[in-house]
């Protein structure tokens, strides 16, 4: 089943996407720079992304396992480059009172600032284009999109900052969203459960993971890499191990690691 998928997704750019019909996830409660976020806490698989500062525009994604919560952290294989936001990284939600404990000056990620979300979100769910029955190998639940699919990203919305099928909604409230199925990127992906149930307005949305444009690319305010080594990170990640992205610019990454318990 899996060379099936294969075929499906050298067909197009593939992609890492939040996808879910509301509001991926529970929100993050406000994390302290002393104690571990939750989500890191209880996760057994972390994808961890660094970059150079808060505005460089590429870095590196490694990933690492445990046996348990308490167990300690194994790297698994190399690390990768990576792209992020056009204008690099911002505290996201739920990180505000510890960003500004350690960095007064770091930015705060808004709508449309271009900036990748800094923190630490779950990983919880697969997407793609292909039917169920090509996707029997990944460990994630697995959604299609179909062409009514939609990621609200008008702040002004009832949906916003959810993957919603148009065709599956009351009323249309929102006069901005991205047509999933229409964008070659969004082939194949991984939720990055981001500002979410319920979603704090104007603070950002539509947060994925994705296929890049190459090595000088950058995103809209996603993480973006080769699409092999995607494919790759999409297949490892397990749902009962309660994946995790830790995303930061590396001087708060090293200030964090010990508090956070972090590899």
């Amino acid at each position: 089943m899996m060379q099936r998928f294969l075929g499906a997704f050298t067909r197009t750019i593939a992609c890492v996407i939040a996808l879910t019909v509301v509001a991926p996830g529970a929100q993050a409660q406000s994390a302290s720079a002393n104690r571990p976020p939750p989500v890191v806490a209880r996760a057994e698989q972390l994808v961890v992304v660094t970059t150079a500062d808060w505005d460089s525009l590429s870095g590196t994604m490694r990933r690492f396992q445990r046996a348990s919560a308490k167990a300690p952290w194994r790297a698994i294989g190399g690390s990768m480059p990576i792209v992020v936001g056009r204008t690099g990284l911002a505290w996201g939600v739920g990180f505000d009172d510890a960003g500004s404990a350690l960095d007064p000056k770091g930015p705060h990620k808004h709508e449309g600032d271009g900036r990748s979300p800094a923190g630490a979100f779950p990983l919880d769910t697969l997407f793609g284009f292909a039917p169920s029955d090509s996707a029997t190998w990944t460990h994630l639940p697995y959604t299609q999109l179909l062409p009514s699919t939609d990621c609200v990203d008008d702040s002004a919305s009832t949906h916003y900052n959810t993957v919603v099928r148009r065709d599956a909604v009351p009323q249309l409230d929102w006069s901005s969203a991205e047509h999933m199925r229409t964008v070659g990127q969004y082939r194949i992906g991984v939720i990055v459960s981001y500002n979410a149930a319920p979603p704090v307005k104007g603070r950002g949305s539509c947060i994925f993971l994705h296929i890049w444009n190459g090595p000088a690319s950058t995103t809209a305010g996603c993480t973006a890499l080769d699409a092999n080594e995607l494919l790759t990170v999409a297949s490892w990640l397990d749902k009962p191990k309660h994946p995790a992205l830790v995303q930061l610019p590396r001087k708060m990454y090293e200030r964090l690691k010990r508090s956070w318990a972090l590899p």
